[in-house]
């Protein structure tokens, strides 16, 4: 049997573009996840094999240009230069061809042996619009492909394409020399003779390329000339007389100058293949948008479909909810029933299920929160949302881009405080990772549901509303006074992109909700199944056999008397024992300790403890609260006895406490892996000042939130 030919291909292309979709109809399950050699940016590579060859795929970071001012335009660059993959598959937004194509004209600039993917086929045939492929194909000198990567439409076509290339046989294949107009193409022709005569110091890189880098100003392309060497000498001379021809010929800036040759060929290209619709989609989202993101009427649009979210999310999660706390009720009293008393028995059915099963109760809630997010993410609405906060936070002198990953941080901090590594400045990346755990997590919403639910009745879904609507006040009024004291300096402008608006799939969503109920799902199978064994453990020991003795004759006595009020008192006496062994637990201790903390803000010492147990994982907290809670109070089913159990008059919770104790969850330090991971990114030093900011920060609003309205009379 033949050896198959290996073959490495690269993905580039914008943001929104759909690359990833891309990426995942070529490689199916056969992906691998990293890191880049020497920067924290993701690295994804698959692979599949194809007539004889074993392709492998790398997706570089989605980007606008490769002019390397962000990593991840430095690793898109560096990879191509310095790998050389067989092919370079450029994925574009068909809908968007005059924004995508500027960075095809770049890797053409490289010399890359490109395939340009028009992506979301379907979309621009819907629109009306008619594209020349064939003739696009020749100005560009590069095969170009339609796929719709949603339905992995086209796909085998763009893999026969890749062969093609790679085996010689594409014959509109060429690299075409890009103009940048008259002013600049006759110097850059100049400073190619300089660079092609110097080629001996140089590395193996098109002198063209080198030319036109020069000319902007590339600062790593600059340090390739530096030395000693006269040719170099000649090259950086001939260099400096260009720029200062065009900027003498042209008044503006040489990069700017060669930015606007670019956008010219392209739209030259276009205005020879392309016949726009009577109203295209860019159009029509412009209309939209004039409602959407107006200065007036834009904050309260969002509003009202985030209110509306919440409210589908307590009111139609009610359901699958209940449906799920009657199993867990169930299979708690069948274990009970079929099971001999035991630690087993107790670890089991207190311990496992009781601490799970409080968290599992709320998958139907945190799925349809997930699938509202993900339409409005996939419809593009999430990116007028951002350009809308984009207004407040400039007015607050925080980075525009920033908001980018805060936006992610109600999904998850660790992922989001990850993608602070696309802001080009350390002090808007720090700002923004220490703003990033005020945004609430998905984590979080187990605990606004238990609470919410337990204490607010019906007007649950707002007062949830009301509780993420508050971490974005804060994070802006942090984000002000830390610009004013801690990071002076201005952040740096940016533009942020506004994709068309799409109607999202079926597929589509349920992908993206999958994906990040699947994490949910992992945190209940590892982090809080642990963290609810070893609770049980530390709630249930030390155990005072005498005392428990004791108890126990006292509670068979009542019961073999059988009156109404004897039971009562036996079910009165196990409540007893069950909160004397509690208070003498190792988890009773703790909260003995720290309760005097936790007096001031209306918390009891429970409360107290799921606090601290949630530093590892928010969730904890819920789990933490159906153990302890079920512990003491024994029997039953966990998931019906802890919302009444929290509310009980006996506790001294008050709806003004409770509101403070989801505040406190709001603000207060995040998990465990969020915090390491601020730590890989920012050092030592920012991650204690984010954990001590934060824990002084939810303090004080939870202390002020119950004190200023005790004496409100709340």
């Amino acid at each position: 049997m033949a050896e198959k030919r290996l073959l490495r291909i690269a993905l580039a292309g914008n943001p929104n573009s759909g690359k990833t979709s891309i990426f995942n109809c070529l490689t199916g399950a056969r992906q691998h996840v990293g890191n880049w050699p020497g920067v924290t940016v993701e690295k994804k590579t698959g692979h599949y094999s194809h007539r004889g060859y074993d392709v492998e795929v790398v997706d570089l970071p989605g980007t606008y240009s490769l002019t390397a001012y962000s990593i991840e335009e430095r690793v898109a660059r560096s990879f191509i230069v310095d790998e050389h993959p067989d092919v370079v598959v450029n994925v574009v937004d068909s809908g968007n061809l005059a924004r995508n194509l500027y960075l095809t004209v770049q890797l053409l600039e490289l010399g890359a042996d490109v395939i340009v993917d028009l992506n979301m086929w379907d979309e621009l045939l819907a629109s009306g619009a008619t594209l020349d492929t064939a003739k696009l194909s020749v100005l560009l000198g590069a095969p170009v492909v339609s796929t719709v990567g949603q339905r992995c439409e086209g796909v085998e076509e763009l893999k026969d394409a890749i062969l093609r290339l790679v085996e010689n046989r594409e014959e509109r294949h060429r690299h075409v020399p890009v103009s940048y107009g008259g002013h600049v193409d006759d110097v850059v022709t100049e400073l190619v003779s300089a660079v092609e005569a110097a080629a001996p110091a140089l590395p193996a890189l098109p002198a063209r390329w080198i030319a036109t880098k020069l000319l902007e100003g590339d600062p790593e392309v600059a340090g390739l000339v530096k030395g000693d060497d006269a040719r170099l000498a000649r090259v950086r001379e001939t260099a400096r007389r260009a720029a200062q021809h065009i900027t003498t010929a042209t008044g503006s800036d040489p990069e700017k100058v060669v930015s606007e040759g670019r956008h010219g060929f392209v739209a030259g290209a276009l205005r020879e293949t392309l016949t726009e619709a009577g109203v295209d989609r860019m159009e029509l989202s412009r209309h939209i948008d004039n409602v959407f993101t107006n200065r007036y009427f834009g904050y309260p649009i969002f509003l009202l479909f985030m209110w509306v979210l919440f409210q589908l999310t307590f009111r139609v999660g009610a359901y699958p909810m209940q449906w799920i706390s009657t199993f867990v009720n169930w299979l708690c009293g069948s274990v009970c029933a079929r099971l001999p008393e035991s630690v087993v028995t107790d670890l089991f059915v207190d311990g496992i299920v009781g601490g799970v099963g409080s968290v599992v109760v709320f998958l139907p809630n945190i799925l349809i929160l997930f699938l509202g997010i993900s339409f409005l993410e996939d419809s593009g609405y999430m990116s007028r949302a951002a350009f809308l906060m984009d207004r407040v936070m400039h007015a607050l002198g925080l980075h525009g881009k920033s908001f980018i990953p805060m936006l992610m941080g109600f999904g998850c901090s660790v992922p989001a405080i990850m993608a602070t590594r696309t802001l080009e400045s350390r002090r808007d990346r720090i700002l923004t990772m220490l703003l990033i755990p005020l945004m609430s997590c998905s984590a979080r919403f187990p605990v606004y549901l238990l609470v919410g639910g337990a204490f607010f009745g019906e007007r649950a879904g707002s007062v949830v509303f009301a509780v993420y609507l508050l971490g974005i006040v804060a994070a802006i009024l942090i984000g002000r006074l830390f610009s004013r004291t801690i990071f002076r300096s201005s952040p740096e402008p940016f533009v942020m992109e506004l994709p068309p608006y799409r109607l999202p799939t079926v597929k589509g969503l349920s992908v993206h909700m999958w994906e990040r109920a699947k994490l949910y799902l992992q945190k209940m199978g590892g982090v809080i199944l642990v963290a609810s064994a070893v609770l049980w453990f530390l709630g249930a020991f030390p155990r005072d056999e005498a005392v428990r003795a004791r108890y126990e004759v006292d509670i068979a006595t009542m019961r073999s008397e059988g009156t109404p009020a004897a039971l009562a008192a036996a079910e009165r006496a196990e409540e007893d024992l069950a909160s004397e062994e509690i208070a003498n637990s190792f988890v009773g201790r703790a909260g003995r300790a720290i309760a005097p903390v936790m007096e001031p803000l209306g918390f009891t010492w429970e409360m107290g403890v799921s606090l601290m147990t949630g530093f590892v994982a928010k969730e904890v907290i819920v789990s933490t609260l159906g153990v302890l809670y079920h512990t003491e109070r024994g029997g039953g089913g966990p998931t019906d006895s802890l919302a009444k159990a929290l509310r009980d008059p006996a506790n001294g919770v008050t709806p003004l406490a409770a509101f403070g104790f989801m505040m406190f969850v709001l603000l207060y330090t995040p998990c465990v892996a969020t915090v390491a991971v601020i730590r890989r990114e920012a050092g030592n030093g920012w991650m204690w000042f984010s954990i001590g900011y934060q824990l002084s920060l939810a303090w004080l609003v939870s202390f002020g939130v119950y004190q200023i309205g005790r004496l409100a009379g709340l």
